[in-house]
């Protein structure tokens, strides 16, 4: 039986998730039911086998390591079982090795934990439409195979292109359908050569099937070639508009029904069928199998088969060739803040920009989201890949027009060369992809050749991904407070929390130091939430020491609020301690709320209602609106240290610190100013109205036994506490 008619509405896809982590599982299936996919949720690999026998899915997104049994078992299973279901491997395994194994067996793509939700979305799009696709063509081949069985009945009572040949290979009979589909007259093609008709490029395969002279099993049979039309104006061909290819059946006429040996030759039968329609067919099933749909790129398969060969050529005649990774820098930004219509366009257009860069030989890909990779083939010296990637760069430089809106995207570019980066396909890959992530870290919009230090720091990477997991297991983590002070008195009036690793061989190291990192791994999820556990834990044990009550303010990562959970988590945390929610403060980024604002103002929204204020942190840094701050329920504005340090006997260089100032009063919210270091800026903050203010001028990250001191006296003084020219504290 044919299979079912896909549907095109994502309310209509039945989604399995499988991973044996509760919290990732729940929050994967809340991102999709958000979208109108069903969902079913299998925690581990066991229950998602049960589930898969039980239901009709169209996607598995699965996860690769689970106790029971493992995605890789889960995959053989589906491509064994379930050919054609699209499985999407969402997995914290870094090796392409794991990538190269998912691929083989059969998944369709594969994604790295921590995944970017809409990384998610759109490759199971994708994925949902391939496998649309893959029906479509399903289809389509058992209605070629009833059209089949229908033509052998109507060709032995009606064919649709008939014809007899005599003995010299002129036409005897031709049927009304080759004048509908060749233009010929049956007048026209009597006593005519059957070379009239066909292509030039095909007659020497026609004086063997098209003038058949075998009979029986060794007759031809399903023999493809192109018939010319009369004329060349005529409705679109496959390939040529005056081109017909047919499918032909035929077979030598013998005068005795003995066979070939006892009879004379008479002539020809034969049959043509029309396949345009299936010449068609296959070559638009060919060209989305190895083409991006959205931009008509190649995609990767393609990349590597023409890689593949690219260094077979290079090893071949001792050449050069080079790879290429690229990455967007500011695409994800457009993309969620003016939506995936304009990021599709942005994404189409940067492909004619690129590909206006590349000689004909080159090929460019799309690797995935706004990823792209480039093969340069025959170069002739390495610095010729570097005079391309220039030349990329100078060309996105200018802004992009997309629907109104002036945008401008930037691109880091990392370049593997071989033999030297490489002499193998997956080697050359990685070792572009590195160079490219070592650019994005060191200021973006550039491009570097690899070199065996950028491997070096790849391999420091994933040790120190790590040894933050380890840090986790074996509570490395500290938390230092840094008070907040009245600039008016000099009270404590707040503290800010701030993380410490206690490394067993490093020692205390900053957040500066892994931080990034841990938000490119999403470990700063459960760093995080450790953070505000062990913030509320030290403010119960203040609040059982001393009468004095002080807010504290912890730092919120964008992972964190985006975990549906969240707010149950912070409201649960505060219950289990004992805190009141008035002594929270919760610190967020600017870019936190631009990204995702529906969902980030009903989360912010249901916090505030519980006493827990809102604080905007660096603010001036990132993406300053005052929409936002009139949107969301924000409290506090803290001015950046780097505004702060700004301020000097001349008053000139402070009057952003003037600005912000202004603007916080204007919207009666709260100022705080970090970074304090001199009584000159204090002096200079407490004439514009800034309350309250933190630094090194009063002092310095502490832990919490040392807060207690300080908060039992009720008031820190911040004369004679600090040398003004000591430096700031982090």
């Amino acid at each position: 039986m044919p299979p079912r008619n896909p549907g095109n509405r994502a309310e209509q896809a039945h989604i399995l998730v499988v991973d044996d982590q509760d919290e990732l599982l729940d929050s994967l299936c809340e991102l999709l039911r958000l979208e109108g996919y069903q969902v079913d949720a299998a925690r581990g690999g066991r229950k998602a086998l049960d589930l898969l026998k039980a239901n009709d899915y169209d996607a598995v997104l699965l996860d690769l390591r689970m106790p029971d049994i493992s995605g890789h078992d889960v995959l053989n299973h589906i491509s064994a079982e379930l050919p054609g279901l699209q499985t999407i491997v969402v997995s914290g395994e870094t090796s392409f090795d794991d990538v190269k194994e998912c691929l083989r067996e059969g998944a369709y793509d594969y994604i790295r934990k921590p995944y970017v939700p809409d990384e998610i979305l759109t490759t199971l799009k994708n994925a949902l439409k391939t496998r649309e696709i893959l029906l479509r063509q399903q289809q389509l081949e058992f209605a070629l195979r009833d059209s089949e069985r229908l033509h052998r009945y109507i060709v032995n009572n009606s064919p649709d292109i008939v014809y007899m040949l005599d003995e010299s290979g002129c036409f005897t009979f031709v049927n009304d359908t080759l004048s509908k589909l060749l233009q010929y007259d049956r007048d026209d093609l009597i006593g005519k050569h059957y070379s009239l008709l066909v292509h030039e490029d095909d007659l020497e395969i026609a004086r063997y099937i098209f003038n058949e002279r075998r009979t029986g099993a060794r007759a031809t049979r399903n023999a493809e070639i192109r018939l010319r039309s009369r004329n060349p104006s005529s409705a679109a061909r496959y390939f040529d508009t005056h081109i017909l290819p047919v499918e032909l059946n035929s077979t030598g006429i013998y005068n005795s029904q003995t066979g070939k040996m006892k009879g004379s030759f008479m002539g020809t039968y034969g049959v043509a069928r029309d396949v345009t329609h299936r010449k068609q067919t296959e070559q638009l099933i060919n060209y989305q199998a190895y083409h991006d749909l959205l931009t008509g790129l190649p995609n990767r398969a393609l990349f590597n088969d023409r890689l593949h060969q690219a260094i077979a050529h290079a090893r071949r005649i001792s050449g050069l060739l080079a790879v290429m990774f690229l990455d967007l820098d500011r695409f994800k930004i457009i993309n969620d803040s003016l939506g995936h219509a304009i990021g599709d366009q942005l994404l189409k257009a940067v492909t004619q920009r690129l590909s206006s860069c590349l000689r004909d030989e080159d090929t460019l890909c799309r690797f995935g989201g706004d990823e792209f990779t480039l093969l340069l083939p025959d170069i002739r010296e390495r610095k010729d890949a570097g005079t391309i990637a220039q030349k990329i760069l100078n060309e996105m430089a200018a802004p992009f027009v997309i629907d109104g809106h002036e945008l401008y995207v930037t691109t880091s570019i990392g370049i593997a060369i071989y033999p030297d980066a490489g002499e193998e396909l997956e080697t050359l890959c990685q070792k572009a992809d590195i160079a490219m992530y070592y650019v994005k870290a060191n200021g973006k919009d550039s491009f570097q050749y690899f070199n065996e230090d950028m491997n070096l720091e790849f391999t420091s990477r994933v040790t120190l991904e790590r040894e933050l997991r380890l840090a986790l297991e074996q509570e490395q983590f500290h938390m230092f407070f840094q008070p907040k002070i009245s600039s008016a008195s000099g009270e404590i009036v707040g503290m800010e929390s701030l993380i410490r690793w206690h490394h067993p061989i490093r020692g205390l190291v900053l957040p500066g130091e892994f931080i990034q990192l841990a938000e490119d791994t999403n470990l700063i999820v459960p760093i995080g939430n450790w953070a505000l556990q062990a913030s509320c834990a030290e403010m119960a044990r203040w609040n059982g020491h001393s009468e004095h009550r002080v807010r504290v303010s912890v730092n919120v990562s964008p992972r964190q609020l985006e975990q549906a959970d969240f707010v149950r988590f912070v409201l649960d945390t505060l219950q289990q301690h004992g805190i009141a929610g008035e002594q929270l403060e919760l610190e967020i980024t600017e870019s936190t709320i631009v990204h995702n604002k529906k969902n980030v103002i009903q989360k912010l929204l249901a916090l505030s209602r519980h006493g827990i204020r809102i604080a905007i942190d660096d603010f001036g840094m990132g993406y300053s609106s005052l929409s936002y701050l009139q949107q969301f329920p924000i409290h506090t504005l803290k001015i950046d240290r780097n505004f702060v340090s700004d301020i000097n006997q001349g008053q000139r260089d402070a009057c952003i610190v003037d600005a912000i100032i202004a603007l916080g009063k204007g919207l009666d919210l709260h100022l705080v100013a970090e970074g304090v270091e001199t009584h000159l800026q204090l002096e200079y903050l407490k004439r514009l109205g800034c309350t309250e203010v933190q630094g090194h001028l009063f002092a310095t990250a502490q832990p919490g036994s040392q807060i207690s001191a300080l908060l039992e006296n009720g008031l820190l003084y911040y004369s004679g506490l600090a040398d003004d020219s000591a430096p700031a504290a982090h």
